[in-house]
């Protein structure tokens, strides 16, 4: 190549050497651009040319389609110099099928349809199939597929629903021999306390625990394995509240199962001055409750029988019909300054926990003057367990949460809580708490849907003191991955959720745990065949 350069710099001509005589003619303004800044501009046009003329060669050898036109060169240019490719190696047609709908109704009856991959892998070999024919087998089996998953995930769910509704007929054994032996065995009707022990029950300076409970097996484990672990039972008194029908039974189990030196107390919640003087709103709420869950979204067979929601969610509305969300123990605990006016503390323990270790340096615990003691539930290395906040109980679509409350704030449980009495009797907790179940009864449940957390989370706000997550490991009812060691290892375990330990879908891994504090030689539990797995 040759260069030739004017003598006035307006003229450039450019010689590619042998043959034909070949010229570029450029006008440059006189002392503005020299020919050095020329020559490299030259060069690099030519070396930009040869890279795009490798491009295209390339494209065609990889078959792609050719481009006829300097806007289809960049769109294939730009990709490709990022390091990405446009084109995907996937027929179009393949996205086409399988973005298309496919009704339930559509696959019924048929039998053409491959029930496995093995089964799909064996046709498209022995068939040559077109991309298209490809793309509605595989349709068809991954929806016939998914729909059979959802159904038994479905089944499962209200499989569980009715065996954590139920009462074990083991269960039922137990209460109806108790109630039997109460009445005919003197021994089985003891006093509870003893006579001289009754000044022990208002003694402040006792630990005093607060377990309300119409399971008379989940309440012996409760009290066996926190009296067990206790470094002073001596100090140690348990009340016990139960219902009407239950009182006989855990009387009799108490009764004939002394655990001296601890002081137990049974009580039935008629047996109470304040409960028995008139209206008590918790009771008139369950009443308004019950109605409104009786007719609650139809029903199990009315929710399982929802094509188009997704398995979980049909999960949560089936928890929502629970007995036990309309238990009168699991409200009770609202009313704790009024059911124990001469007590300053207590712990309140649910009667699905297990204690592993002595309680009574709970009573050490400043509580800054706040009212409720208790586990937060948003930090922790169990994720599915500890992720909960305030929009993991309460429906923030709804003005009246929303306005009030944050939904990215830390949760806290129940199950095991230091109640400073004291400090509750100076606040309007039970009062804010009954304002919220009232005002979500009449929102037909859009508040929240189950359990007495929700209308606590908002009651309790701003006077929860956080203890140390040692004391509460939650979670062993409702997900298995939490491990033998790690549960080994907490200050009381809490089987929150469906699986609850007395029950056949209990998680075998973790029901030793419980069940240790069972004696299954006693002739209560042998004659009702309760057994250890």
């Amino acid at each position: 190549m040759q260069l030739h350069i004017s003598p006035s710099l307006r003229h450039v001509t450019v010689f590619p050497g042998k043959g034909v005589r070949e010229f570029i003619k450029v006008r440059v303004g006189a002392r503005r651009v020299s020919y050095r800044m020329l020559f490299y501009s030259l060069l690099f046009f030519t070396f930009l040319l040869r890279f795009v003329f490798v491009l295209s060669t390339v494209d065609s050898i990889d078959g792609e389609t050719k481009c006829s036109t300097l806007g289809c060169l960049g769109k294939r240019l730009g990709p490709r110099i990022l390091g990405r490719r446009l084109d995907s190696a996937v027929p179009e047609v393949i996205f086409q099928v399988l973005e298309q709908p496919l009704g339930s109704d559509e696959l019924k009856g048929r039998r053409d349809i491959p029930q496995t991959l093995e089964e799909f892998m064996d046709e498209i070999k022995n068939a040559r199939l077109d991309a298209k024919t490809f793309a509605l087998k595989l349709r068809e089996m991954v929806t016939l597929l998914e729909q059979r998953t959802r159904n038994a995930k479905i089944q499962e769910y209200l499989y569980r629903h009715v065996a954590s509704s139920s009462i074990p007929k083991q269960l039922h054994c137990l209460a109806l021999r108790l109630a039997s032996e109460h009445s005919t065995n003197a021994a089985a009707r003891l006093q509870l306390p003893l006579p001289e022990l009754v000044p022990a029950l208002v003694d402040i300076s006792y630990f005093h625990f607060v377990l309300a409970s119409d399971n008379v097996l989940a309440a012996s484990v409760v009290a066996n394995s926190l009296i067990q672990n206790a470094l002073r039972p001596q100090k140690f008194v348990l009340h016990i509240i139960t219902d009407r029908k239950t009182y006989s039974p855990m009387q009799a189990w108490f009764s004939l199962h002394p655990l001296s030196p601890a002081i137990i107390e049974v009580k039935a919640l008629h047996h109470f001055d304040w409960f028995a003087k008139g209206k008590v709103p918790v009771m008139e709420a369950m009443e308004k409750d019950q109605r409104v869950r009786s007719q609650f979204r139809g029903g199990s067979s009315a929710i399982v029988s929802n094509n188009t929601e997704k398995p979980h969610i049909i999960a949560a509305k089936l928890q929502t019909l629970s007995p036990k969300y309309n238990s009168v123990m699991n409200h009770i605990r609202i009313h704790l300054p009024e059911l124990f006016p001469s007590l300053n503390k207590v712990v309140f323990l649910d009667d699905d926990i297990v204690v592993q270790s002595d309680l009574s340096p709970l009573w050490d615990i400043d509580m800054n003057g706040k009212v409720n003691g208790a586990v937060e539930t948003c930090r922790g290395e169990d994720r599915f367990v500890m992720s909960k906040k305030l929009k993991s109980y309460l429906n923030f679509s709804h003005p009246l949460i929303s306005e009030n409350f944050n939904p990215n704030e830390c949760a806290w449980a129940y199950g095991m809580n230091i109640f400073d009495l004291e400090a509750w009797r100076k606040t309007n907790i039970s009062t804010t708490y009954h304002h919220w179940v009232e005002e979500n009864l009449k929102s037909d449940l859009s508040l929240w849907q189950l359990g007495t957390l929700p209308p606590g989370l908002i009651a309790f706000h701003g006077h929860v003191h956080v203890i140390d997550p040692f004391w509460h490991m939650l979670g062993l009812g409702y997900q298995e991955n939490t491990s033998l060691a790690d549960a080994e290892t907490a200050g009381v375990i809490h089987f929150n959720g469906r699986a609850k330990p007395w029950l056949d879908i209990a998680f075998p891994q973790l029901r030793p745990l419980w069940a240790k504090y069972i004696n299954f030689s006693d002739k209560f539990i042998k004659g009702c065949h309760i057994r250890a797995s």
